[in-house]
C-alpha cells in the first residue's frame, strides 16, 4: 500500500507475501531445488528468474518482480546502461506503473517537466532561422490541458534512457536482482520432465560459459532477441521505411530557445543543396539546453555500405540545422532502422518476450519504452500470483492475449504518425529533386496566389493533424483487455468507446469501468479534507482492490471472507459520502458506471476485472458471485 493511505481495507496478503515459497511444482536443476536466491549448485547457477537484456522492458521487469520479494538475475550483453539517449518521453501510462512501486518520484528528479521543455513541436529552417509552424505538445495545449490532468495523477516528463535505465537497474539491484554485463545469451532449452530452462550464456571479458537453470525466462533483448529468434515467435512486419542516423551533439543553444521551448525541431530547408545522408531531420533536445540528438534522414538513393559520411561532413550537416556559429561537439553517431513488426504471440511455456524484442517501430507518438513497461507491469504480477500458487499457471497465457493487440496498435500508430509528415514535406517542397524547383514551391508559401493560399492550407492542415502523434492520449491511455484476465459475464452490452474517443481513438481518452478498462483516476480525499488521493495509488500494489459505496457493506463482508479461503491480497475501499473516501469533485459518481452499493473489480495493474450494478440481496450471494469472478480470472 502507499505511504499514508488510509487502511479502510481488507489486505490478507501484504504484496502477496514477499517472501513466500512457491507453490509450484517442485523443479530440480542437477538435483538442486530453486528458490527465491540465486545460487550455485553443481557447477550451474540456480534462480527462479533470468532475465535477458537490462533496457527499459527488462530492468522494469526486474523492479516489478524484485517489488513482490523476488530475486533472480538479470543479464545484458552490453557493458552498461543506455549510453546514447534513445527514448525520452515518458508519458502517464508508464509513469502508473512506476508509481506503483514508488520509482516515479526518483525519475522526477533527473527529468525535464513537460511545461517548462516540452511545450511544442517545431517546424523550421534552423535553429536560429525562421520557423515554418509550431503546435503544442504533451499536454500543454491550453484546449487539451484538461484531458491531460483528468487522466492521471502523473504528468508526462522528458527522460532520455541515459537516465531512465540507470534508475530501474539501481531499483532493481536493490530489490535482490544482480545484474551482469557483456553477458551474452547463447541458447537455451527446456529441462525434460519438470519445465525448468538450462540458459547457456558467455562472459564476454572472460569468454567463459556457463549454464543457468531458471523456472522462467524473459527475453527482453531488444530487436534482434536471441529469444524471439530461438523461440522463432512468427513476426508480421511490413516494408521497413529506411534508415535515420542518430548524431549525439554538446552545443549551447540556451541564446535560441526562449521563443523556441520545445523538445523536437523538425530541419528541413529546401532552398538548399544537400548531403544525401541528411537531407532533413530533427533536433531533439536531451538535456537543456546544451545537449541535442540530431536525427539524420538519408535519401533513398543514398548506399551507406558503400559511403560512409566523415565526422567532418556530419558536424557540417549539424552547423547547418543551428544556423549560426555555435561550438558543436559531436559525442556519438550511431543508426537505427524504421520498422514496422510485431511478434503474433508473446510467449510460450514459460518463456516470456516483452519490449522492442515484439514490437519495433519508429519513436514518434513516443510509445516505445512505455510500452516496454507496461508490458512488464502486465506481466509481473501474474507471474508473482503463479509462482506463489495464487493463481494457476493457465493465467500466464492471458499475457499474449492482452499486450499483443497493443503492441500491433502501436507499431501501427507510430508508423502512421511518421507517415502523417510525408503531407508537411510534400508542402514545403521537399521531394522536389532540384534545388530550384524546391526553392520554388518555399517561395509560393509567401505569394498572394491561388496556388500559394493551397499551398499554405496544406501545410497548416498537416501541421494540425500532427496532434495525433503529439497529443495521442488516446492510444497512450486508452488500451483495453479482453481474454480469461476479465470477466464479463455480467456485463448486459459489449464495450461501446464513450463520446470523444469514439470520433477519435487516437486523439481522445474516455474513462471507464467496463471491465478491461484502465481503471479511471479521480481525486479523493477525507470528510475533514487532508492532502488528496488518487484513485490510481488505492488500486494496485500487488493486490486486487473492490471499490463500492453506500450500501455496499455486503461486499466488504464478502471480500474479507473470499480473501481468507482463497488466499488473495484483496482491498476494500467505499467511496462516497462519510465512507472510506469522500468524491469530493463527484468524478467517481459520474465514472463508476454501478450504483451506489455495486462493485468495481480491479486488478494489480489497475484493469477493470469486473463490476457488479448494485449489491446482491445477502452477502452469502455476494460472496459466491466474487468466488465466481475470482476464480474466473485466477484460472483456479
Amino acid at each position: 500500500m502507499a505511504p499514508g493511505l488510509s487502511t479502510a481495507s481488507v489486505t490478507p496478503i501484504a504484496r502477496a507475501s514477499h517472501h513466500a515459497t512457491s507453490t509450484s511444482s517442485n523443479g530440480t536443476c542437477n538435483g538442486s531445488s530453486l528458490n527465491d536466491r540465486s545460487e550455485v549448485r553443481n557447477g550451474m547457477v540456480s534462480t527462479d528468474f533470468l532475465i535477458i537484456g537490462a533496457g527499459p522492458a527488462g530492468a522494469s521487469l526486474a523492479c516489478f518482480l524484485g517489488s513482490y520479494g523476488f530475486k533472480g538475475i538479470m543479464i545484458s550483453s552490453a557493458p552498461g546502461t543506455a549510453n546514447t539517449p534513445r527514448a525520452h518521453i515518458t508519458n502517464m501510462a508508464a509513469l502508473e506503473c512506476l508509481r506503483d512501486i514508488g520509482i516515479d518520484e526518483d525519475l522526477a528528479k533527473v527529468a525535464c517537466k513537460g511545461e517548462e521543455h516540452m511545450v511544442h513541436t517545431r517546424w523550421c529552417h534552423s535553429m536560429a532561422g525562421e520557423e515554418y509552424g509550431r503546435i503544442y505538445s504533451w499536454g500543454n495545449d491550453p484546449r487539451r490541458k484538461g484531458d491531460y490532468e483528468m487522466a492521471s495523477p502523473c504528468q508526462p516528463m522528458d527522460l532520455p534512457q541515459t537516465l531512465l535505465e540507470p534508475v530501474l537497474v539501481r531499483h532493481a539491484a536493490m530489490s535482490g536482482f544482480t545484474t551482469r554485463w557483456k553477458t551474452t545469451l547463447l541458447s537455451f532449452a527446456e529441462e525434460p520432465g519438470n519445465g525448468l530452462i538450462i540458459a547457456t550464456v558467455r562472459d564476454d571479458i572472460s569468454g567463459m560459459v556457463f549454464q543457468i537453470c531458471t523456472r522462467y525466462l524473459f527475453g527482453a533483448d531488444g530487436a534482434r532477441s536471441q529469444v524471439v529468434k530461438q523461440l522463432n515467435l512468427p513476426l508480421a512486419a511490413k516494408p521497413g521505411q529506411g534508415l535515420a542516423m542518430n548524431v549525439l551533439v554538446k552545443a549551447d543553444l540556451s541564446h535560441l530557445v526562449e521563443y523556441r521551448k520545445g523538445n523536437l525541431h523538425w530541419v528541413m530547408q529546401p532552398d538548399r543543396d544537400h548531403p544525401d545522408f541528411g537531407w532533413m531531420g530533427i533536433v531533439r533536445m536531451v538535456k537543456p539546453w546544451n545537449e541535442w540528438m540530431f536525427i539524420l534522414f538519408p535519401t533513398r538513393e543514398y548506399d551507406f555500405s558503400s559511403k560512409q559520411p566523415s565526422m567532418e561532413e556530419y558536424l557540417q550537416r549539424v552547423h547547418d540545422f543551428i544556423g549560426d556559429d555555435t561550438p558543436a561537439e559531436i559525442i556519438d553517431v550511431s543508426r537505427w532502422f524504421i520498422n514496422e513488426t510485431v511478434a503474433t504471440e508473446y510467449s510460450r511455456g514459460n518463456v516470456f518476450c516483452l519490449g522492442d524484442a515484439v514490437h519495433r517501430h519508429p519513436p514518434l507518438n513516443g510509445l516505445g519504452s512505455n510500452t516496454c513497461i507496461q508490458d512488464a507491469f502486465n506481466l509481473a504480477w501474474k507471474i508473482a500470483y503463479v509462482h506463489q500458487g495464487i493463481a494457476s499457471p493457465s493465467l500466464l497465457s492471458s499475457y499474449s492475449v492482452e499486450r499483443q493487440p497493443v503492441g500491433q496498435s502501436i507499431i501501427t500508430r507510430a508508423n502512421q504518425a511518421f507517415r502523417d509528415h510525408f503531407n508537411i514535406w510534400e508542402s514545403l517542397g521537399m521531394f522536389h529533386e532540384n534545388k530550384e524547383d524546391r526553392s520554388k514551391a518555399l517561395q509560393e508559401l509567401t505569394d498572394a496566389t491561388p496556388q500559394g493560399q493551397k499551398r499554405r492550407r496544406d501545410l497548416q492542415k498537416a501541421i494540425s493533424h500532427t496532434c495525433h502523434e503529439f497529443h495521442g492520449l488516446g492510444v497512450e491511455m486508452g488500451q483495453r483487455y479482453t481474454g480469461s484476465g476479465i470477466f464479463y459475464g455480467d456485463e448486459p452490452h459489449g464495450y461501446v468507446r464513450p463520446n470523444k474517443a469514439a470520433e477519435d481513438e487516437v486523439l481522445y481518452y474516455e474513462p471507464s469501468t467496463y471491465p478491461g478498462c484502465r481503471l479511471p483516476h479521480v481525486w479523493l480525499n477525507k470528510a475533514i479534507p487532508g492532502k488528496p488521493v488518487s484513485s490510481i495509488d488505492l488500486a494496485g500494489h500487488g493486490c486486487f482492490t473492490l471499490f463500492t459505496g453506500i450500501g455496499g457493506e455486503s461486499w466488504r463482508v464478502s471480500a474479507q471472507k473470499v480473501a481468507h479461503i482463497l488466499g488473495i491480497p484483496l482491498q476494500v475501499y467505499s467511496i462516497g459520502y462519510r465512507q472510506d473516501w469522500e468524491d469530493v469533485y463527484f468524478e467517481w459518481q459520474r465514472l463508476r458506471g454501478v450504483d451506489e452499493s455495486g462493485a468495481v473489480l480491479v486488478r494489480p495493474d489497475r484493469f477493470i476485472a469486473w463490476r457488479a450494478q448494485e449489491a446482491f440481496d445477502s452477502a452469502e450471494a455476494c460472496e459466491e458471485k466474487l468466488t465466481e469472478v475470482m476464480k474466473h480470472i485466477l484460472g483456479r
